[in-house]
């Protein structure tokens, strides 16, 4: 088979690999800025006189996660920083072969025969949904043949996509300007 460079969008951002997604807890926030401060709305005393808000912005991309909603600052640390992977899944693309695609560790340690069964309010899945998309993107937005790169079935790439909804949007515009039709939700 002759070699097929990667299709390339570039309407995301690219990053090096590995990509932010992926990276441990520490190593990320190596790479981000966390500012705190308050927001007012419901809480009470607590939530409008600490500061309780948590922002993380990944300094390479400009990319925000943040989180308000807890009164405690450490919940809102996490939370805000689940947020920011999902945002970096879904807007910075790494490269990887459109054909031999490597599949990471963590690919490998949660695929189930042909299932990748995964929640996605699990830790793993923002490195998850990253690498899929990764690799949907590299194939020029062909989910069945990114499917079988991965060793899923499509029902199963499509599910972990549609999980976070604008990916799947972002996926199935991606997929009409190159002439496919859309996923179906």
């Amino acid at each position: 088979m002759a070699y097929r460079p990667p299709f390339v969008d570039t309407s995301y951002q690219r990053v090096p690999a590995p990509h932010p997604a992926t990276l441990g807890e520490d190593e990320l926030l190596s790479l981000c800025e966390i500012d705190t401060g308050r927001v007012s709305g419901p809480g009470g005393q607590h939530r409008n006189r600490v500061d309780t808000a948590v922002f993380i912005t990944h300094k390479a991309t400009g990319i925000e996660g943040h989180a308000t909603e807890r009164r405690s600052q450490i919940q809102n640390r996490s939370k805000a920083l689940f947020r920011l992977r999902i945002k970096l899944a879904i807007k910075c693309r790494t490269v990887t072969s459109r054909d031999r695609h490597e599949q990471s560790e963590l690919w490998k340690r949660r695929r189930q025969g042909e299932k990748l069964p995964v929640n996605p309010e699990h830790e793993d899945y923002p490195a998850l949904l990253a690498e899929a998309l990764d690799v949907v993107i590299a194939r020029r937005y062909d989910v069945a043949g990114a499917a079988g790169v991965l060793g899923i079935t499509m029902s199963q790439l499509t599910r972990l996509i549609r999980h976070e909804r604008h990916a799947f949007a972002l996926v199935n515009e991606g997929r009409e300007k190159v002439g496919l039709g859309k996923l179906r939700s």
